[in-house]
């Protein structure tokens, strides 16, 4: 197999929206790395359905993927999101050495199920290639048990996580350091905020979940983080992952 280059990351995701790529921009942001973003390119769109085609069999830097995000790193090649943050977090400095890099995968992984795959799917509970007024009455029911069991349930989970964290000083899911787990979090958390405002403020303004917040807000604050917010690399929220329907969100 050849070597791998020391050269900087690039990133192929759609442009137009956060989607599953903001979860690997966090990580590359958090840790000043250098690399380029088919998003903020000309002809990005391009780049993904090059990669997508369906008559395209891959090449030197690995098998076609199956959708992005893509990560290319020299003449090396890796999709799905939760195997690329593995891949990126020892060479960004946000996994602990060892075999504990895969208990903060673990909770990337649950932060990544709850937080971003279960809210996609309340507004496509039943097919993706459906529009979402094809499939309303069935949304509305998927977002009011996400409201009120599903996002409550991850919640609680990452709260008693933190509970034993927090009574030794540390902020964070593992450790005395951040890690990609609380990018994930962060990232998680902000998405649902937009998806559903009202929901998720009823949850926060419930006191039950202390430390996930103070997570949320210790993250935001990182100085690479609130630099990278506050620039037009983040892009807003849309139709992606992450959608506002006020139909879905709380009523009460």
């Amino acid at each position: 197999m050849s070597q791998r280059s020391n050269g900087p990351y690039h990133l192929i995701y759609w442009p137009g929206i956060p989607g599953r790529g903001e979860f690997i921009r966090l990580a590359l942001e958090e840790a000043g790395a250098e690399y380029t973003d088919t998003a903020q390119e000309e002809g990005g769109v391009q780049s993904v359905l090059s990669l997508i085609d369906k008559n395209y069999e891959g090449d030197e830097c690995g098998p076609p993927p199956f959708a992005p995000p893509v990560l290319k790193h020299g003449d090396f090649r890796i999709s799905q999101t939760p195997n690329i943050l593995l891949y990126l977090a020892p060479r960004l400095g946000l996994a602990p050495d060892g075999d504990a890099i895969y208990q903060v995968n673990s909770l990337a992984l649950t932060a990544l199920d709850g937080l971003s795959n279960e809210p996609h799917d309340t507004h496509h509970p039943v097919a993706s290639e459906l529009y979402y007024e094809d499939q309303l009455e069935e949304s509305k029911r998927r977002s009011e048990s996400y409201r009120k069991n599903r996002l409550p349930k991850f919640l609680s989970y990452f709260e008693r996580v933190l509970r034993p964290q927090a009574a030794q000083g540390r902020p964070w899911l593992y450790g005395e350091t951040l890690t990609y787990a609380d990018l994930a979090l962060f990232q998680g958390i902000d998405g649902v905020k937009f998806a559903f405002p009202h929901a998720l403020s009823r949850l926060e303004k419930s006191g039950e979940y202390p430390n996930v917040f103070r997570l949320y807000d210790a993250v935001k604050n990182r100085p690479r983080i609130k630099a990278y917010l506050a620039s037009d690399r983040r892009q807003k929220y849309s139709m992606g992952i992450y959608r506002h329907y006020p139909e879905l969100d709380d009523t009460e």
